[in-house]
């Protein structure tokens, strides 16, 4: 775990949230490691739903598919859960480093109940519960609009925010997570392999792998790519270096295969994008 988190205000802030809003907030670490919510207890519908294995286990996938969506596009996503309720997931970002995520979740959001019912009926037709018991559970939930849900988005986009600004959310610096990203940060442009990462770090490639998706939503060799693309863009801003020159500073000792990443990273040539952006 690359972050500490303040779990007393945290509390607090989370109660505040669900009282506004009454949708029930989550604090994840960034291994989807729950840390606190609010309320306790999640919805008796999901509480039927997950008391079957096979209920659990796509709650489980369904909540890893959207916090990675979330860690990728470092952005807020809604969408059904595979029994057909409604959440919403944020990335935590701190100092440009993913650190955890915050998750409502639980809301029964149709135009009807009629609707809705008809939808998660479908989608959990093949669990093992009955269906008149989750049929009395969605009835017991209010149901909320799109309009309301997508404000209760933006709030928790806000919360977000503040969690990070009033630091509730931190980085533990000593963790190998947080050293990864700072050697990184600091010869992305020099010439290193996966396998001298590993052997820089004591760890293994799956380890590596995990530590980059958990940091960039993406593998290392993406990242650094990312990186130098960045770099040569400003380098070629400047109008000062050849093309050749700029791609020996951005890592890549052949002029022809950097013209070819910058080009498919882009979608256009690196003489095309000065030329736009001159």
């Amino acid at each position: 775990m690359i972050s500490a988190f303040n779990t007393i205000k945290l509390r607090h802030l989370l109660k505040d949230f669900y009282q506004i809003t009454h949708i029930r907030i989550t604090v994840f670490d960034e291994n989807r490691t729950e840390i606190v919510s609010y309320p306790d207890q999640i919805a008796p519908f999901c509480q039927i739903v997950r008391s079957t294995e096979t209920g659990r286990i796509a709650c489980v996938s369904c909540d890893r598919n959207a916090c990675n969506r979330a860690a990728t596009q470092r952005n807020t996503q809604i969408y059904r859960c595979h029994a057909g309720l409604t959440e919403a997931v944020t990335p935590l970002i701190v100092q440009d480093m993913l650190v955890g995520y915050l998750l409502f979740g639980h809301v029964f959001s149709y135009p009807d109940i009629a609707t809705g019912w008809q939808n998660i009926s479908s989608c959990t037709r093949k669990l093992p519960v009955e269906q008149k018991q989750l049929y009395d559970a969605v009835m017991h939930q209010p149901l909320i609009d799109h309009e309301f849900v997508s404000s209760a988005t933006h709030i928790m986009s806000a919360v977000a925010l503040y969690l990070v600004m009033e630091r509730m959310a931190m980085l533990q610096a000593d963790q190998l997570a947080v050293r990864l990203d700072r050697y990184i940060s600091e010869h992305y442009r020099e010439d290193f392999t996966a396998q001298e990462l590993c052997a820089q770090f004591q760890i293994g490639k799956t380890r590596l792998y995990q530590l980059s998706q958990q940091l960039y939503g993406c593998g290392i060799a993406e990242h650094i790519r990312k990186l130098r693309i960045t770099y040569a863009k400003e380098m070629l801003s400047a109008k000062k270096y050849t093309l050749a020159e700029i791609a020996a500073q951005c890592g890549y000792h052949d002029y022809n295969y950097f013209i070819s990443v910058f080009t498919r990273e882009t979608g256009i040539s690196p003489h095309r994008w000065q030329v736009l952006n001159g």
